[in-house]
């Protein structure tokens, strides 16, 4: 089946007389002993048709985390003491400092590579436990040749993971490409909705699986149950969702080219979302997110409203990322509105240029 069907029909309850279309929020810490579950940290019929429904888009198995965080730290769990970590110098900002504490505390070296240099990034990959890949990169939206780097890891004896946030595994699956493990902030674009705090892990490796599973367990980072019925839920959309934002974006983006006020735009030519630098700017950009009536100054990302923000405002965000630049996470409204609105705050900038 394709994605959006498989989007659409999985994870759900038995064809039976009087069964519900969707599985329930299950509200219980514990259960009748003698069954598969045995305690609320262990498992949840709600998040499993959250893990069943991800795992068959990713193709490979899922376990649901209470953040995209909580995933990330138990990747990084597996990684032995003093072993290398080679990840991109442009990243989502808690997996760079994760690894930037663990370092700080002896438990790993890290290597920060240029993920579009696919020879550095191999070479680096030599003596490696752990080749973490984002694709597109956050903010930068750089692109990984994932399955060479993939190849070039394994052959070195390293896991590979790939952060599939930005891509959906509608317009990306990582693990034909050679993943062992993908990592969502399903908080984004799976729930899509601006409403649930979520992570997820998938991956084809049963072995792997268990291990990752004992990890969650023993550390208590499982998902509450509202919240991984929001994201099941969201997922029943996420194609429409995709599609729509990826068409606006691919419209601004040709538009934004021709603005005199953007001296740069970014885009990986797929996904819905871009990054702009201001010709003006770092005064322009944070004069951009605060003209807008439509396009909301949020942090967050995937959602179905349109947000942006300058990310050097935040102090951890990597200094080779400009100053002016401006990510935007294009939603699903009317492409034409989001375009006035933007343009609109675009002109106020060269018609009085912020000095």
């Amino acid at each position: 089946m394709s994605p959006a069907t498989l989007a659409v029909t999985t994870g759900r309850p038995p064809r039976e007389p009087d069964q519900p279309l969707n599985v329930p929020i299950t509200l219980a810490s514990t259960y009748v002993a003698g069954g598969d579950i045995d305690y609320g940290r262990y498992g949840n019929p709600t998040w499993s048709a959250f893990e069943d429904t991800l795992g068959a888009l990713e193709g490979g198995r899922c376990l649901a985390f209470s953040t995209g965080m909580a995933a990330v730290t138990t990747v990084l769990d597996l990684v032995g003491q003093g072993a290398k970590v080679v990840l991109p110098k442009h990243a989502y900002q808690g997996s760079l400092m994760a690894v930037a504490d663990l370092e700080a505390r002896g438990r790993l070296v890290s290597r920060l590579v240029d993920i579009t240099d696919t020879a550095a990034v191999v070479a680096e990959c030599q003596d490696a436990a752990l080749v973490w890949l984002e694709s597109p990169t956050n903010p930068a939206l750089e692109v990984a040749d994932i399955e060479t780097i993939a190849a070039a890891a394994h052959e070195a004896g390293a896991y590979v993971v790939v952060d599939n946030t930005f891509a959906t595994p509608l317009l990306q699956q990582p693990i034909p490409l050679g993943a062992d493990i993908v990592v969502h902030s399903a908080t984004k674009y799976l729930a899509g909705h601006s409403d649930a705090l979520i992570g997820a892990l998938v991956t084809a490796d049963d072995e792997l699986l268990e291990v990752l599973k004992g990890r969650r367990g023993l550390a208590g980072a499982t998902p509450g149950t509202m919240e991984a019925w929001l994201a099941v839920r969201g997922m029943r959309t996420l194609h429409l969702r995709v599609e729509r934002a990826q068409a606006n974006a691919q419209t601004l983006v040709t538009r934004l080219r021709e603005h005199p006020a953007v001296a740069e735009v970014r885009y990986p030519g797929f996904g819905g979302i871009v990054a702009i630098v201001l010709a003006e700017g770092e005064l322009a950009a944070d004069l951009l997110v605060r003209k807008t009536r439509i396009w909301v100054h949020a942090t967050s990302l995937g959602g179905v409203e349109s947000t942006f923000e300058r990310r050097r405002r935040w102090r951890t965000e990597s200094p080779t990322i400009p100053v002016a630049l401006v990510r935007m996470s294009v939603g699903i409204e009317d492409v034409e509105d989001l375009w006035s609105d933007l343009e609109t705050a675009l002109d106020t900038l060269t018609a009085s240029p912020p000095r």
